[in-house]
């Protein structure tokens, strides 16, 4: 298998081994001196892992539809970006609804004694949306318990922080693009070398 394909099934096996509850499969997918920054989580691949776990464990489950990522390889580094919608459905005062949260996802990877890895492991966010599961039923929310979030992750950081999961207010998104093409440009520095 070529780099790119090798490159293109790490990310898509780790996304695979999160959604399936894969926990072992997941967690070979990263370094371990790995990081993850995401919506409700920091910290590095294994204890993202770890967490997913629990997350799991309490019933929450995510689902992650995928488009084809666009790999750049230099040598024993890439960077692979992944767009993604976001899927769960949940209870939001006895309505059933369906969030959807759209992303980029961006991956840092590394060959290391011959092997890819995942180094790094950052969202960019861009929309999200909750509409009501069956229809002809409706959500009563107040708009004005959105205006404390974000543009670009709004709906989602809600629902995380009804969940008890805190979502830190500077995540990269859409709405900050000084700091997402700063991103970018770390990211592709760094696997220039």
């Amino acid at each position: 298998m070529n780099d790119v394909a090798e490159l293109t099934q790490l990310v898509l096996h780790e996304r695979q081994a999160r959604d399936r509850g894969w926990w072992d499969r997941m967690n070979a997918c990263f370094h371990p001196d790995s990081t993850v920054r995401l919506s409700w989580f920091t910290g590095s691949g294994p204890e993202f892992v770890s967490g997913s776990r629990e997350m799991s464990g309490r019933g929450l489950k995510f689902t992650h539809r995928l488009c084809p990522p666009v790999v750049r390889q230099h040598g024993d580094r890439a960077v692979i970006e992944m767009p993604a919608a976001i899927e769960t459905r949940t209870d939001v005062d006895g309505v059933q609804a369906d969030l959807t949260a759209f992303a980029r996802l961006l991956y840092r990877a590394a060959r290391r004694s011959g092997s890819w890895g995942i180094v790094s492991l950052d969202a960019v966010y861009e929309r999200d949306v909750l509409v009501p599961a069956l229809p002809g039923t409706r959500l009563d929310l107040d708009p004005a318990a959105f205006t404390a979030y974000r543009p670009s992750y709004r709906v989602l950081a809600y629902l995380f922080d009804r969940l008890g999961y805190g979502v830190a207010d500077d995540l990269y998104g859409d709405d900050a693009p000084g700091a997402v093409e700063e991103l970018y440009r770390s990211v592709f520095a760094w696997a220039e070398g």
